[in-house]
């Protein structure tokens, strides 16, 4: 009966028609002993075949990338060159010449914005032909001092209005009422009934350093447009306004050239590193426009923060 082999090798031809002649009737013989000289070249032969497998291959291709990708292979390892101070200049200007930068007044405002309120009063006009009351709408600026509610605006604002409401950074809006008055400087202190629970205070500021050319944002809702932003300089301290409609005077004003116009009153006058410098309150202008001619005051932040009780700086 002819035996399956279990294992097979290679022959040269001549022995494998004998041993195929052989395997028909009889068990193999047992192999001779190959001779130990040819044992490591052919072990050289295996491997070499082994070696051109292509299985192989791409692991080796593999292992290399994955070697050269590590930073801390040894041969990749080099001396870590120390920045200069032309790196440093160089990488400055990479960044301002390829990225935009949002100016001074942007950020100046975008700090004081979550203090800005609108201010609207409802004031009783002339009568109509039935001899109704025709009611208007004062709208102003009014900027929180205390995150309590407590609001900074022009005394004109809201003078004489019968109901006065308040409307947040964040659209909340809500009846307020007045506290206490500072007339020599316009001023009027409001309390909000209903604040936002993460309502912010500006930060003021003293104007004991504040000199002409400073550059400052006046912030507010002028012809009820806003919040408008617009940008200029202190052009003077210590100025005089008299007012054309009571004949008031007021005295140790900010000029500034800021576009401002009416809506703009009560607004806060901003520095750079957006601090509260001054409350916007007039324009200079001789016609009847009532428009911005490139003159406006504002009253220093001292005398507005004592008209809330808040100490000097």
């Amino acid at each position: 009966m002819r035996r399956t082999p279990l294992y097979s090798r290679s022959l040269p031809p001549a022995a494998e028609s004998r041993h195929d002649l052989a395997a028909a009737d009889a068990e193999p013989a047992p192999a001779a002993a190959e001779p130990v000289a040819k044992r490591p070249s052919q072990r050289l032969a295996r491997v070499a075949t082994a070696l051109r497998h292509p299985a192989l291959t791409w692991a080796a291709i593999a292992a290399l990338a994955l070697a050269l990708a590590l930073p801390n292979t040894p041969w990749r390892t080099t001396a870590q060159r120390k920045l200069t101070q032309d790196d440093i200049h160089a990488a400055v200007m990479h960044t301002l010449t390829h990225k935009v930068l949002p100016s001074q007044a942007a950020r100046a405002a975008a700090t004081v914005a979550p203090a800005l309120v609108r201010v609207e009063g409802v004031l009783a006009g002339k009568k109509d032909r039935r001899g109704h009351a025709e009611m208007g709408r004062g709208v102003g600026t009014g900027v929180v001092i205390i995150d309590n509610g407590t609001i900074l605006t022009n005394l004109h604002v809201v003078q004489g209005a019968e109901s006065i409401s308040v409307t947040f950074a964040d659209g909340l809006e809500s009846p307020a009422a007045i506290v206490n008055v500072q007339p020599e400087n316009d001023l009027a202190v409001l309390r909000a009934q209903k604040i936002p629970d993460d309502l912010q205070a500006a930060t003021m500021r003293s104007t004991a350093d504040l000199a002409p050319g400073d550059e400052v944002v006046a912030i507010g809702y002028p012809f009820g447009i806003g919040p408008s932003v617009s940008a200029g300089v202190v052009s003077g301290l210590k100025r005089g306004f008299k007012s054309p409609e009571g004949g008031q005077v007021m005295s140790n004003l900010i000029q500034f050239d800021a576009a401002a116009n009416p809506g703009n009153s009560g607004g806060p006058l901003v520095t750079m590193d957006g601090h509260v410098v001054g409350i916007v309150t007039a324009i200079l202008n001789p016609t009847p426009a009532r428009t911005f001619l490139g003159i406006g005051f504002a009253v220093p932040i001292e005398n507005a923060a004592s008209a809330a009780g808040q100490p000097p700086f």
